[in-house]
This record gives structure tokens, sequence and C-alpha cells, in this order.
């Protein structure tokens, strides 16, 4: 595991900053130089328990109202848990060509920390099993380790049976 003293300044993502300015410990890894491309891939890579590694889902409910949900990457998000976590009759992913413009994050860098707009966000409750959960640190090639605790310290979250 890497240290985030040990993060040159160019290697930084925006997460790592937010995290920094919020004194938040954090562990930070790079697979920028691999053919990983999934969850499932990145964990391996890393040598990470998969129940450990988490992505970063965004999805639009019936309202129109925009949602984050952060699930295992051996799991898929159960859209009727999601849409009962959040009190929407349904709710579906977005298209992969809104999630830049959104989020400011594109596909396999999204990270539930550093959006252009804060929206709420859901994390699978088998998270709160881990003492840190690894998740994208907001660039694709790089992800943080941070605690459950912790990043309830940086954005509001809710943690919720959400995933199947």
């Amino acid at each position: 595991m890497s240290d985030k003293s040990k993060a040159s300044k160019a290697e930084k993502t925006n997460v790592m900053r937010i995290l920094d300015q919020k004194k938040i410990s954090y562990g930070y890894h790079c697979y920028a130089d691999t053919n990983a491309i999934s969850g499932m891939d990145v964990a391996a890579t890393l040598g990470q328990d998969p129940a450990q590694a988490f992505k970063t889902l965004v999805t639009v409910g019936k309202s129109g109202q925009h949602y984050v949900f952060v699930v295992p990457v051996y799991k898929e998000l159960d859209l009727k848990k999601a849409a009962a976590a959040v009190g929407e009759k349904n709710i579906e992913m977005i298209k992969s060509k809104e999630l830049l413009p959104l989020t400011g994050y594109v596909h396999g860098g999204c990270s539930p920390i550093g959006m252009k707009k804060f929206f709420r966000t859901t994390i699978d409750i088998s998270a709160k099993k881990f003492d840190r959960i690894f998740f994208s640190a907001g660039k694709i090639g790089y992800s943080v380790e941070v605690s459950p605790e912790d990043i309830e310290k940086v954005i509001r979250v809710e943690f919720k049976d959400i995933a199947e």
C-alpha cells in the first residue's frame, strides 16, 4: 500500500486533494500502467479483496433527481432496493455520455468524492464490515483506500442494503 505522503503533486487527483484538505488519512494505489479495466480486474491487480473494492454508479430517479450508489465491484446495484433506499418508485443508470458533464468524471474513474455537484449518496451496508474500503480516486488508474467513517466526514452518505 502506498502512503499519501509518497504521492507526488503530479499524481494527486482531486479526490486526494479533498481528503488532504479534510485531513483524512488514506492510502492510494496506482494501476495506470496495467490493463485493468473492470473493478474485478483492478481488485486482482492490486491484490484487494473484491468485497472491499467498490465501484461508483450514478442513476436518475423517476423524479428526475440523480443519485450516487457505491457497491462492491463483484456485485450489481439492485435497482429496486436502491430506489426504495432513496424513496423513488424506480431508478435507472444514467447514460455513459451524461456522466462527464454531470459529475466531472469519466466512466471507470468516477468517485463518490469530488463530483461537480453533490448528489445523495448511498453506500452498500457491506462497507461497514471493513476498516477501509477502496474506490476510484477520480481518475482511471488510481484508487484510494478510506475508512467508511472517514468518508462520512467528507460527504453526506447513507449505508443501506443496495447490492445483489
